[in-house]
């Protein structure tokens, strides 16, 4: 069975790839998943081609797994096998010359439309029940809610990810609250922008606030327990605010990223706009909200159907 180095591998992305948290925890897991399988089928070592070929197989035909999980973890290995060929040339990769396809359906993204979108703006989050006798929970809870509608709007403007959104501190905020210094995508920084003038003055009271509680590196959104926000708790209050609103897909801070993208090209940004202030690496990534917007621009003329209006008989 072939030794696969997790951890140096892991440790060298991270700290010379500046690989984030999310992308070091998948690099992991894919390499366990190979592990099992070269023990399962007592691969040798070292790893070659046809072990490649067949661990793809398996991917596809054994467990059914999707094209992009498929993708993802042979991409892993490659990445894996190329790093460890560099420091040491005596253990060649097994993906020279090699060449797998794997065709990944392209799925268009769901923003939430408009109309839902006001709807959820337009939302009162209950609290606690109102004949609960804990002032103090009551209050908390009442700040939790005005802070959950708070991030919404941050992250219909800013097209952030909630990744990007929870990591934030109270430094990165500009004083008038119209400007965040975001930390994206391994490690690269970019400015957005908040240009509501009432959601500036809202969120500079909430930074100003936070700006009293704690140091400037401070966690700038916090939970109930006054520690550091987690995306998975920002997603829990969104599905149960799904439920509540009956809204189906439920909502997501990805479709609200998706919402900013499709809404700012709609009203005419242009796309290298809208790229940056995403962090697209590359502009491809941006172009499928174009077609997004194709879509809403033919059913809104379907919708209209000038022609049967025309021939219409009165």
């Amino acid at each position: 069975m072939p030794h696969l180095d997790h951890t140096a591998f892991v440790n060298s992305r991270r700290d010379e790839r500046g690989v984030g948290h999310h992308t070091l925890r998948a690099y992991a897991q894919d390499l366990r998943t190979f592990a099992r399988f070269s023990k399962e089928h007592r691969l040798g070592d070292p790893v070659s081609r046809e072990d490649i070929l067949a661990y793809h197989r398996h991917l596809r035909d054994a467990i059914n797994a999707k094209p992009a999980t498929i993708e993802r973890r042979l991409s892993t290995l490659r990445s894996y096998f190329a790093w460890r060929e560099d420091r040491n040339a005596a253990l060649p990769s097994p993906f020279a010359d090699l060449r797998i396809s794997v065709r990944i359906p392209r799925r268009l993204p769901r923003p939430v439309d408009r109309e839902t979108l006001k709807m959820v703006l337009r939302a009162e989050i209950p609290t606690i029940p109102p004949n609960s006798k804990s002032v103090t929970a009551q209050t908390a809870q009442t700040v939790i809610a005005d802070l959950t509608i708070l991030i919404i709007k941050l992250l219909i403007v800013t097209g952030l990810r909630i990744s990007e959104l929870t990591n934030l501190r109270v430094g990165d905020v500009s004083p008038h609250g119209g400007q965040i210094l975001v930390r994206g995508k391994g490690g690269k920084e970019r400015v957005v922008f908040v240009p509501n003038h009432r959601l500036q003055e809202e969120f500079q009271s909430y930074c100003q606030v936070r700006c009293k509680d704690g140091p400037l590196n401070a966690p700038l959104f916090l939970n109930m327990k006054g520690r550091r926000l987690r995306s998975a708790t920002f997603r829990k209050r969104l599905r149960a605010l799904s439920r509540r609103l009956g809204i189906e897909p439920h909502l997501t801070p990805h479709r609200f990223r998706h919402s900013a993208a499709t809404l700012l090209i709609e009203e005419g940004i242009d796309i290298r706009m809208v790229q940056a202030l995403l962090g697209h690496a590359n502009l491809k990534t941006t172009e499928i909200y174009v077609r997004v917007s194709n879509s809403a621009l033919r059913s809104a003329m379907e919708r209209a159907d000038v022609l049967s209006s025309l021939e219409k008989r009165y």
